[in-house]
């Protein structure tokens, strides 16, 4: 059973040009399932719809179209009151962790802040998850502003998991980061993991993150899901001229090992802003890679 089910979802924005509005897709009928304690990866370029995607999976913001299922129930347009207990069992770690804390609490306030708003305040449980991520309890009564990146990550995650929730959408929490640090984020990360059965759904621009992390990965074009497989299998043998330029752009650590560039053909492929042409179909090459067919504007659907 799936943790988290994403059916047709549709994301639509009024655009105004000149006199005239229409309708920008940030994202477009994606279907993407979370199973239970797997870690899926969210990548392509900024702009592709990521994070759109991820805020629309906990409602943050509310779809145009589509099902979301968390453990097979749709909560797509069920009342606040309704949603509340749903809110428990996902949550989410911001990319921008010195926006995402309130810089007027104190980072005991801002991990126990969960544990109040659902009726269980307990100042006691927000040491000890500052103690489980790495942080002393000397820190318990600091600031955000007193933190570095780093830091605030890491009570960034200690207040989404207060709760214990199954889901766990995590926004590039990593890209902010140096090396080492990010490091230390990715394998406190990876432990929590395992030892809570996390389902994660990790939206990166860091591939090499996103290999060291993942089980599958999802890649996103301009709104819509293009090629989903396992992560081995997207970086070995990825089918998609998207995935494949992507891939081309991952620095080398030597210029002898630098990839020959994927260029895509003209007309045929944007690296970035809509999709060309018509709908494209989605090819179902095995149970576990699927990849959308690229079609030229000569073709139909």
């Amino acid at each position: 059973m799936t943790a988290l089910e994403l059916r047709g979802l549709t994301k639509s924005f009024p655009l105004r040009q000149g006199w005239k509005t229409r309708d920008h897709f940030a994202v477009k009928g994606v279907d993407l399932a979370l199973a239970r304690n797997e870690i899926l990866g969210l990548v392509g370029e900024s702009g592709s719809g990521k994070t759109t995607t991820g805020m629309l999976a906990l409602r943050l913001i509310e779809p145009t179209s589509g099902q979301i299922l968390i453990g097979g129930t749709d909560v797509t347009t069920l009342p606040p009151p309704a949603l509340k207990p749903f809110r428990r069992r996902m949550q989410v770690i911001f990319q921008d962790s010195y926006s995402a804390l309130n810089p007027m609490m104190t980072l005991e306030q801002i991990v126990a802040e969960p544990l109040v708003i659902h009726g269980e305040p307990d100042p006691a449980k927000a040491r000890q998850w500052l103690d489980r991520v790495g942080l002393p309890a000397s820190f318990a009564a600091r600031y955000p502003h007193e933190l570095s990146g780093g830091q605030r990550q890491r009570v960034a995650i200690a207040r989404a998991l207060i709760l214990r929730p199954e889901i766990l959408v995590a926004d590039e929490p990593t890209s902010a980061l140096d090396v080492s640090i990010k490091a230390q984020i990715i394998n406190l990360l990876s432990d929590l993991q395992k030892e809570m059965g996390l389902s994660i759904l990790f939206i990166s621009h860091d591939l090499s993150v996103v290999r060291a992390l993942t089980d599958r990965v999802a890649v996103m074009q301009a709104g819509r899901i293009v090629e989903e497989a396992e992560t081995e299998t997207i970086f070995a043998a990825a089918r998609h001229p998207y995935t494949q330029a992507l891939l081309d752009a991952i620095p080398a650590r030597h210029p002898k090992d630098r990839r020959r560039r994927t260029f895509p053909t003209p007309g045929l492929l944007h690296l970035a802003g809509d999709a060309p042409g018509p709908e494209p179909r989605l090819i179902h090459l095995t149970p576990t890679h699927r990849v959308e067919a690229v079609i030229t504007s000569g073709e139909t659907p």
